[in-house]
């Protein structure tokens, strides 16, 4: 009995020197873009980190990122299609009613991320989504 815990042991902590995780193998600067010559892999798993490079490339760094120490989930996320200041289109719908104008957007932000846009012609400030096509999308 003793032995086959022993033995359980030994595999479950073989597991997980098995596993990677992914790290910068240089400085990344927040708001770049990461390619595959920033990332590579170190023995080791991090809890809410990335196994698998190909999870990091082409995403954008929220915050610096320095070279050895894991990207955790909350450091990346998609490229920003909205940048500070920008004049972007701002939709709203309901019940069949479609409302086009334009807004200034307040935050950098990606799609699907919230962002706060000023309506340009009354001022008000609101809450979206970004949406692919670069659209800022209001709800009720």
């Amino acid at each position: 009995m003793i032995r086959l815990l022993i033995s359980l042991l030994a595999l479950s902590t073989t597991s997980h020197a098995l596993a990677d995780t992914v790290v910068p193998t240089r400085t990344i600067r927040a708001n770049a873009i990461i390619t595959d010559v920033d990332v590579g892999t170190r023995a080791g798993q991090v809890a809410n980190g990335f196994d698998r490079v190909t999870d990091v490339i082409g995403q954008e760094a929220r915050t610096t990122l320095y070279a050895g120490r894991p990207i955790l989930i909350d450091d990346i996320g998609p490229p920003a299609l909205v940048a500070r200041n920008q004049i972007v289109s701002i939709r709203f719908e309901a019940s069949g009613l479609i409302i086009t104008t334009e807004g200034r957007s307040l935050e950098r932000g990606g799609v699907g991320d919230r962002v706060r846009i000023m309506n340009l012609t009354s001022r008000a400030t609101l809450f979206g989504q970004v949406q692919p096509d670069g659209s800022v999308k209001v709800k009720q």
